[in-house]
């Protein structure tokens, strides 16, 4: 069965292979992309069953010599060294095909629209989201992806009670999905004059970015208002009413978008936020609907759920679905995030492996 499909796998490679030196796929700017990007995704597969094959062939060649009563003890003794080698080569080959062949997020490589909001905790948890608001941007930064502003509520000691912002770029849903959720904060307030440690939390929600051919909204279904910005930001945002608030009547979903000057670039942020925000109540609804009992380790993304602890006494960055701690609340702080990203996806992948495929 698991060699049957890679031979399908290894059957479409090749015809793949063959279209791209076609003269309609060449011609075909649309076509070739498509073509080559289903190439480029079961290329590591084939790569792989090459291995496995080859693999295979070394134990049985082995075994061969093993079973021979010609064969003197040297020879036997070097298949077995060989036949060893290559069993413990198969298996890790297996395990990586495994993960080759896990079924990907149809979202991975889109842009991510980011929502952060104070939860408990008053100014403190304002200051706290910003801070956050701080380390995505720099991660962004790091990983070459551009963060754009759609929407800010900023209070006066320079916290925000509210922000939403855009990651553009190849992959940034795939490293930043799992960040949504409760992300709890326990240090010292500037306002707190006798040393006491505060608790506070921040609520993150992290969207893909919804293509326009994926959700049709109906213009009647929408109230778009308008008013005057708020906020730091220049002189002009308290004389013209750029900003915008759409609400979504059918679901209540209200958005408001005002990092703008211009009226009509404020209103087609806020759209594209509305959109992606409806997508995903909708996915989140179908998924509850199909599999409410296989919860994997890293979470639900449900926003209500604690995932996060950044404790400032003790330097310490606990994520409580996989239970990993680093003491490096600094490094992490300053958008260093990679070394926890790479952990919750290893343990989602794991969860699959467990609940999925087996060889």
């Amino acid at each position: 069965m698991f060699e049957e499909k890679l031979n399908i796998f290894e059957k479409r490679y090749e015809e793949l292979n063959n279209k791209l030196y076609q003269p309609d796929t060449a011609s075909d700017p649309e076509e070739y992309q498509k073509v080559m990007k289903e190439y480029k995704e079961i290329e590591p597969i084939v790569e792989e069953y090459t291995k496995y094959r080859q693999a295979k062939a070394i134990i049985e060649e082995a075994a061969e010599i093993i079973n021979d009563s010609t064969a003197d003890i040297e020879m036997k003794e070097l298949a077995q060294e060989e036949s060893s080698a290559a069993k413990i080569e198969l298996e890790e080959i297996k395990q990586n095909i495994k993960l080759l062949l896990l079924p990907k997020d149809q979202n991975d490589d889109r842009n991510v629209i980011v929502e952060i909001r104070g939860g408990a905790g008053g100014e403190e948890a304002a200051l706290f989201s910003a801070v956050l608001y701080r380390m995505y941007s720099m991660y962004a930064d790091k990983k070459g992806f551009r963060t754009e502003l759609l929407n800010v509520n900023a209070t006066e000691l320079g916290g925000y009670k509210e922000i939403s912002f855009m990651i553009n770029g190849q992959g940034a849903y795939s490293c930043l999905k799992f960040e949504s959720g409760v992300h709890r904060v326990q240090r010292v307030p500037e306002t707190e004059t006798q040393g006491r440690i505060h608790t506070s939390t921040v609520t993150v929600a992290v969207l893909p970015e919804a293509e326009d051919v994926e959700l049709e909204i109906n213009p009647k279904d929408l109230q778009i208002d308008t008013f005057r910005s708020s906020g730091a930001g220049g002189q002009h945002i308290n004389k013209t009413e750029s900003a915008i608030r759409i609400t979504h009547l059918p679901t209540g979903t209200v958005v408001e978008c005002q990092d703008e000057r211009s009226q009509y670039k404020n209103k087609d942020k806020a759209m594209r936020v509305l959109k992606s925000r409806l997508l995903q109540a909708k996915r989140d609804e179908q998924a509850q609907a199909v599999a409410q009992e296989r919860k994997s380790q890293v979470g639900t993304g449900d926003r209500s759920e604690r995932i996060r602890t950044y404790n400032y006494p003790q330097s310490r960055v606990t994520d409580h679905r996989i239970g990993l701690t680093l003491y490096k609340l600094d490094e992490i702080l300053n958008g260093n995030i990679d070394e926890i990203i790479d952990a919750l996806i290893t343990a989602y992948r794991a969860e699959q492996l467990r609940e999925g495929l087996e060889i």
